[in-house]
């Protein structure tokens, strides 16, 4: 009798652990496929950056005159 429930609550552990594997796997999935969220930090950083790099573009190195 006592090795009944010990297969029993064996088998039934195991079958618990599978599931909760596919369930976790399945949700990495689903995260994966989803778009990273940004924060509002990482988009002042992305639109000051794009800000210096127009003001790189336009920017013109300024000539001296050089002394004969």
């Amino acid at each position: 009798m006592f090795t009944i429930v010990w297969v029993c609550a064996v088998s039934f552990l195991a079958v618990a652990w599978i599931a909760y594997w596919i369930w976790n796997y399945v949700q990495d999935q689903r995260e994966k496929k989803q778009p990273k969220a940004g924060t509002k930090h990482l988009s002042q950083v992305k639109q000051s950056f794009e800000e210096y790099t127009r003001k790189v573009e336009n920017y013109k190195k300024p000539t001296y005159k050089r002394k004969k």
